[in-house]
């Protein structure tokens, strides 16, 4: 065998042995949105196990990387809940060529194939999940970034919304950058850090911005006064999913962190779905919080320490 790890995993938290059909494997993690699979070297590894995405472009694209980075007869181990895409991947992974072993288990579908000598669609499948620079406005992006292919509503509200900002802030969550660029279109901003924990986001970001006032840090902003304080602004359209579910507390921490990085008189603009309970803690954070649009679903507020 050689040096490469004999085993890995994505989309799963990082940890050293994990639990498939067969038995305990030990792995080397790769973490989804953080780990980019186009760098595992083509035919390395013995094993790979995947909590596949939901979204087609970015499910086929990881299981075609997937396949790419095994071994002939390397054991691929492919999950997803049945309807967050575990239905479609028995028929994906056999368009590629696979032949496909299938069960189910707490609601997800679990298809085991080994790799074949010969596949087909490789290429089409990554070049279609592959970064990209989106006709329009020009933004580099990837399938499975948030909102990749549009500007969601909830950030055209603010960037309707924002007033010209100044001196020093970031930006929460930032994505691709699109609220960026309008933040960035003050002159009077100094220092703009961007933050988000995907990996791709982050990319994206750097390629889409090129200014000397901007730092893209890729950082849970959850723990935003650890990356800075006594900052002016901070704007952010917090996300309020996680693994496919909605979390409230997702948004609220965001709201938390926001604080801890401001200094006093500081403001904080935030959009969210209409429905998030959002109000008690940004009065328990805030000195002064005023609803400013409430549109289509959508509202923002300015929230100042």
């Amino acid at each position: 065998m050689s040096d490469a790890p004999r085993a890995a995993v994505y989309g799963f938290p990082p940890f050293d042995v994990v639990e498939v059909p067969g038995g305990a494997v030990q792995v080397s993690p790769l973490v989804v949105g953080a780990t980019d699979m186009a760098d595992i070297a083509e035919g390395s590894l013995d094993e790979i196990v995947i909590l596949a995405p939901a979204g087609v472009a970015e499910r086929r694209y990881v299981l075609a990387q997937a396949l790419r980075a095994l071994k002939v007869e390397g054991r691929l181990t492919a999950l997803a809940p049945k309807d967050r895409g575990g239905l479609r991947m028995n028929k994906e992974l056999a368009a590629f060529g696979c032949t496909i072993g299938e069960s189910a288990k707490r609601h997800h579908r679990i298809c085991v194939a080994l790799k074949p000598a010969n596949l087909t669609g490789l290429e089409t499948a990554i070049a279609e999940g592959a970064p990209r620079r989106l006709d329009g406005d020009g933004l580099w992006s990837q399938p499975g970034v948030f909102s990749w292919d549009r500007l969601d509503p909830g950030s055209a509200l603010l960037l309707k919304s924002l007033p010209p900002l100044s001196g020093i802030g970031a930006d929460l969550g930032c994505g691709v950058g699109v609220l960026a660029h309008a933040v960035l279109a003050s002159p009077k901003v100094t220092k703009l850090t961007l933050v988000d924990l995907d990996r791709r986001a982050v990319e994206a970001a750097r390629r889409n911005i090129d200014d000397a006032r901007v730092e893209v840090v890729q950082a849970d902003a959850r723990r935003g006064a650890d990356l800075a304080t006594g900052l002016d602004f901070v704007v952010t359209n917090p996300p309020f999913h996680e693994t496919g579910n909605e979390d409230k507390g997702l948004g609220q921490a965001f709201i938390t962190s926001a604080a801890g990085m401001l200094r006093k008189a500081g403001v904080l603009w935030i959009v969210a779905n209409r429905h998030l309970p959002y109000e008690a803690v940004l009065n328990e954070h805030f000195k002064a919080v005023r609803p400013v649009a409430d549109v289509g679903g959508f509202k923002v507020y300015e929230a100042r320490k």
